[in-house]
């Protein structure tokens, strides 16, 4: 019963995945794209979260050690005075942040503050003042604040109970920005749109649009991935309405014959015209027990023997019996059919899917997560 519902269900998804194919689905352009020099910027950085409540880093974590030292010195306290400091109130950080396109010196932006010592905890500590670095060693941004986790984590009397990752967490708005990325979108007075997912038809799709739209600019599809577009001479200045319009623009956009699967979850998502060329399947499976117990060997009474546990075990292998099937698939729901048939689980499945690739008869793109 367990099966047939798994099965229906996996119908059901693979019945929605095959809609767009069968009925073309219009997308903004917007929506399919992102501006070619328009980007995120990765930044990382080094701090020191303190405020713990013992459930920072010992004391052998020599590093957290020192960047105390350090603190307390660079405030007034003479060195010979931090012999003895403890640090099970503090622990160090990395510290990793997006820095978003466009944006200002003012502006806020998150960060995601991670334990680099042997901290069992984060929770109620507070982030000191921390620059984050680009790739190129400048300072974009500086970190500062209550850490948030998404976890917990409580221990006592041997016991301990943690939920999530509570030596991960993050502060929202966190991060000053200090300085911005200069992005150069337009070249020679040319933008290039570049497509999510690459598609010829796609990109062709999209460069028609903008060269039959209103404002009638010159675009073209310079590969699968690129569109060219020429900024028209009544734009110039003013390209963020430009784009905005541009952006505003429908295409039909095909989905590409593609199976996902995801192995350790049974996952399974069809899309596009996935088609199977006819080809004979047969699948069983092979199960092996293995019972363990433990018995109590007694010596006989007034021996010198002693009482003596055992293990014996006990071997058993089964093995399904596997029908041949015959299978031809024209289209997604002939596939549902065809899977349906051999009355085989979502895992089982996978496996057919995966030997139909190697054999050449799947013509679709198999991705296994």
């Amino acid at each position: 019963m367990r099966t047939t519902r798994l099965l229906a269900w996996l119908g059901m998804v693979l019945a929605i995945a095959s809609a767009p194919a069968v009925c073309a689905q219009r997308v903004r352009i917007e929506d399919l794209t992102r501006v070619e020099g328009e980007r995120q910027n990765q930044l990382v950085g080094y701090g020191l979260v303190v405020g713990l409540e013992g459930t920072g880093d010992s004391a052998q974590v020599s590093f957290t050690n020192q960047a105390v030292r350090n603190l307390i010195t660079r405030f007034g306290n003479r060195p010979e005075l931090t012999a003895q400091i403890k640090t099970k109130n503090a622990a160090v950080v990395m510290l990793t942040a997006n820095l978003p396109a466009f944006v200002r010196p003012g502006d806020r932006i998150d960060v995601v503050v991670s334990s680099l010592g042997d901290a069992r905890s984060l929770q109620g500590g507070v982030l000191l003042q921390a620059p984050l670095q680009g790739a190129d060693g400048r300072v974009y941004a500086v970190a500062q604040g209550a850490v948030s986790l998404g976890g917990f984590g409580a221990s006592g009397a041997g016991a301990r109970v943690t939920k999530n990752h509570p030596t991960v967490g993050r502060i929202p708005n966190g991060a000053l920005v200090e300085a911005e990325v200069p992005m150069d979108i337009v070249v020679d007075d040319r933008v290039s749109l570049c497509l999510r997912h690459p598609d010829y038809g796609t990109a062709a799709r999209v460069a028609a649009a903008i060269a039959q739209s209103p404002f009638a600019a010159r675009a073209v599809a310079r590969d699968g991935g690129t569109v060219v577009v020429e900024v028209p001479e009544a734009y110039r200045g003013r390209v963020a309405e430009f784009l905005a319009e541009v952006g505003q623009l429908t295409v039909e956009v095909g989905l590409p014959a593609k199976v996902v699967v995801n192995e350790r979850t049974g996952t399974i998502v069809v899309t596009g015209p996935v088609t199977i060329s006819p080809v004979a399947v047969a699948h069983g499976s092979l199960t092996v027990e293995v019972h363990t117990s433990v018995q109590v060997s007694q010596p006989p009474p007034l021996s010198a023997g002693e009482t003596t546990a055992t293990l014996e075990s006990e071997v058993s292998a089964r093995e399904d019996k596997a029908s041949l099937a015959r299978m031809q698939a024209a289209t997604v729901d002939d596939l549902v059919e065809a899977l349906n048939a051999l009355r085989a689980t979502p895992r089982d499945i996978i496996a057919i899917l995966q030997a139909l690739k190697e054999a050449g008869a799947l013509h679709a793109e198999l991705e296994v997560l």
